[in-house]
């Protein structure tokens, strides 16, 4: 059949069409990615955070919820959401990775090319707040549940120097990395590793340093560490983080970390 002939695609029964398309819109692509913090908004927030009227906020929340995307909990007058699972975080991260650095750092992040992405030209900061968050975010910030930013970055390079984590077959924990947590009293979730659980550890692109950081299980263990221990605090109500006076003397003594 001539291609001026053929019929028109019908992409209505295709999931990946309906999930491309639930991200599509700028507003709720704002709120997926403000939700990669890991922790839970009420409308009103995310509201505010994506700049759209609550009413607007109310029925892009609603599309994303059941498109299984979000979860929502309501505590009285409040409705909280937060990403559905650590998969759907994946999936945006992953996603952010390459709509930041384009094809080749999808095959970076999948274990394909070990060569450094570049990252594309993205739009300048328009004020001196939006500045000052960029900088917070690339020194240290939350990537849904772990460490990302240079300290994520540093963290993750630590631990393969000091051959806690091995990545000679995939990356994994190595019996001396698994020592060293149970040293610590960080322990991680017991289905983690197991079909149907979480990977004990995955690499993940990190989009400011375009080098890698520690997902999975082990990273989102040491990442609750570190804000159980008050090693690092948040910045206010976005992702970024600071490290503290504690924080940086215990990233130094235990993995050779210097804070800058």
């Amino acid at each position: 059949m001539p291609d001026h002939e053929r019929l028109p695609v019908d992409h209505r029964g295709s999931p990946l069409a309906a999930l491309a398309a639930l991200l599509a819109d700028p507003t709720r692509a704002a709120f997926c990615s403000a939700l990669l913090d890991g922790r839970a908004w009420t409308a009103g927030e995310l509201a505010r955070a994506a700049g759209v009227a609550p009413s607007t906020a109310s029925e892009h929340l609603s599309r994303l919820i059941a498109g299984g995307l979000l979860s929502e909990d309501r505590q009285g007058r409040h409705r909280y959401v937060r990403l559905a699972s650590p998969a759907v975080a994946t999936l945006i991260e992953d996603l952010t990775v390459f709509a930041e650095t384009g094809p080749e750092a999808a095959g970076a992040t999948a274990g394909g090319s070990s060569a450094e992405p570049a990252r594309r030209p993205g739009p300048a900061p328009r004020t001196l707040r939006e500045a000052t968050r960029q900088s917070a975010e690339a020194r240290a910030r939350t990537c849904y549940d772990h460490l990302a930013g240079r300290l994520g970055v540093a963290v993750a390079e630590a631990l393969l120097d000091r051959g806690l984590v091995s990545d000679r077959a995939g990356l994994a924990v190595t019996e001396r990395g698994h020592a060293w947590l149970a040293e610590q009293r960080i322990e991680l979730p017991p289905r983690s590793g197991r079909p149907g659980g979480r990977p004990v550890v995955r690499s993940c692109l990190d989009w400011t340093e375009r080098r890698s950081h520690l997902g999975g299980a082990l990273g989102a263990a040491l990442c609750r560490t570190a804000l159980d221990r008050a090693w690092v605090e948040r910045i206010g109500s976005g992702r970024a983080l600071r490290v503290t006076p504690d924080g940086g003397r215990a990233l130094r003594e235990l993995l050779g970390v210097e804070v800058s």
